[in-house]
This record gives C-alpha cells, sequence and structure tokens, in this order.
C-alpha cells in the first residue's frame, strides 16, 4: 500500500474519521482544505458533507492513489503540493482539515491561521501534546507563545483524545483533535507588531516581561509596567494585547 514512505499514521477507526468530519462541517460546508489526505479515508466523509474537497498531499504515489480511487468524485480536487508552499487563499472562504504530520504541525497551524478573514473554522488530529498547547490556559505548563498566536485569532478548543491503536501503524504517542475557530475581532488590528511583541515577551520563559522585553521596547515605558515583574506565561491574550497598546508611541 502506499503512504508508509514519509512516516504516516493512518486513522483507520471510521467512527473517529466521521467524529473528525462532523466536527469539521457541522452543517454543509462550502469548500474544505484537507492537508495531508494520505489514502482518502478522511476525504470520503469530506466528500459526503461538503461542496468541494481541495485535497493536499505531497506524496505522488499517494496522489496518484487518490486521483484513481476518486476518480468518479469531480468535487474532489488532488493537490500535489507541500502544503507549507502553497497558497491557501486561492480557494477563497475554507474549512480546514488534516491529520497533521508530527513534526511540522506548528507551522501548519501557522500557515491556516495566516488565512485570517478566509477561514471559517480548522479541526485538526494531532499530537496531544501539540493540541494541549493551542488550547492550554494562562498559567499552566503547555501555555506560550503558540498558544498565544493561535488565541489570537482564534477560540480553540481540545475536542476528544485518539489512541494509538486507531492508527495504522499505531504511533508512539497520544493524538486528540482539535478545534480552531475564529475570533469575531482580533483583540489588537495590528496583528504583525503583536506577534513580534508576544515573541519577545516568550523569548525566555522563565524570565519576566521586563527581562524579554528589554532592548525591543522602550526600558522605561516597560518599568513602568505594573505587570513588569510577571512573566509572559501567566498572562492572557486579552492582557498581552493590553500591554503591547500601553507600549505603543
Amino acid at each position: 500500500m502506499p503512504g508508509r514512505r514519509l512516516g504516516q499514521h493512518f486513522l483507520r477507526s471510521q467512527s473517529l474519521l466521521e467524529r473528525i468530519a462532523a466536527a469539521a462541517c457541522p452543517e454543509s460546508c462550502q469548500t474544505v482544505i484537507e492537508i495531508g489526505p494520505g489514502r482518502g479515508a478522511l476525504t470520503q466523509h469530506l466528500l459526503a458533507r461538503a461542496e468541494r474537497v481541495c485535497a493536499i498531499e505531497v506524496d505522488t504515489v499517494l496522489v496518484h492513489y487518490l486521483r484513481q480511487k476518486f476518480r468518479d468524485h469531480p468535487r474532489l480536487f488532488v493537490c500535489n503540493a507541500d502544503v507549507l508552499k502553497t497558497d491557501l487563499a486561492q480557494w477563497g472562504p475554507v474549512t480546514v482539515a488534516g491529520n497533521l504530520p508530527y513534526y511540522i504541525t506548528s507551522p501548519i497551524v501557522q500557515r491556516v491561521l495566516e488565512l485570517r478573514g478566509l477561514l471559517r473554522r480548522a479541526v485538526f488530529l494531532v499530537q496531544k501534546e501539540v493540541a494541549e498547547r493551542l488550547t492550554a490556559a494562562p498559567g499552566s505548563r503547555d501555555y506560550g507563545f503558540l498558544t498565544v498566536q493561535t488565541q489570537f485569532f482564534c477560540h480553540a478548543r481540545l475536542l476528544f483524545a485518539v489512541p494509538p491503536g486507531a492508527f495504522q501503524p499505531p504511533p508512539k504517542v497520544d493524538s486528540a483533535v482539535v478545534e480552531l475557530v475564529p475570533r469575531a475581532a482580533v483583540p489588537v488590528e495590528d496583528a504583525v507588531g503583536f506577534l513580534r511583541f508576544a515573541g519577545a515577551a516568550f523569548r525566555h520563559k522563565r524570565k519576566t516581561l521586563r527581562n524579554n522585553l528589554a532592548g525591543a521596547f522602550d526600558n522605561t515605558a516597560v518599568a513602568a509596567l505594573p505587570e513588569s515583574g510577571r512573566r509572559a506565561e501567566q498572562l492572557s491574550v486579552e492582557e498581552l494585547a493590553a500591554i503591547y497598546r500601553r507600549l505603543q508611541p
């Protein structure tokens, strides 16, 4: 069978695949981008719910397999490409779903977040550790820059866990399905500036804002912050946004 060359782990439970598709398209979807369709197990569930599915697959052997398997499905477009080099905005407003490869989950999530107003919803099967980071609360062990970057744009929710035995071959880690629903409005209009600030605030996780922001922003203004002695991991996205606004000239 195709698909073993790139280290994929294919979800084989039809009930779990249907739960993922239902989470992605609780009602009928117009366009779904599926990232890493593999052998098309999730694809067939998405086709039952979406008007169009655009499946992005980097493995040329799997692309050929998918095009043969779904040759009678004109609503499926199989794109042989690297998702990190693909313009996801070309399909307009979209829902995004997929079983994400563990080693490039964070960059893929970042690319999806860049869709901004074109993103309707994202539902991903990821390593459980990553799901916990995406959905973490301030002050928790998993809360970090990836959390803030994600929750700046979206409301993130861990939907359910998926055990290793549900995959073929079984991975050595637990997995989970996470849902990202875009916020009605982002906390700060200048998203690029805020994320640059947040990146500086989390530069050294155990250090305070006073130490991490030194040199990146006016030291006097940073020292005057009531929160200057706190760590970024203790602050919510809204609190960080409020601090960023106060630091603007």
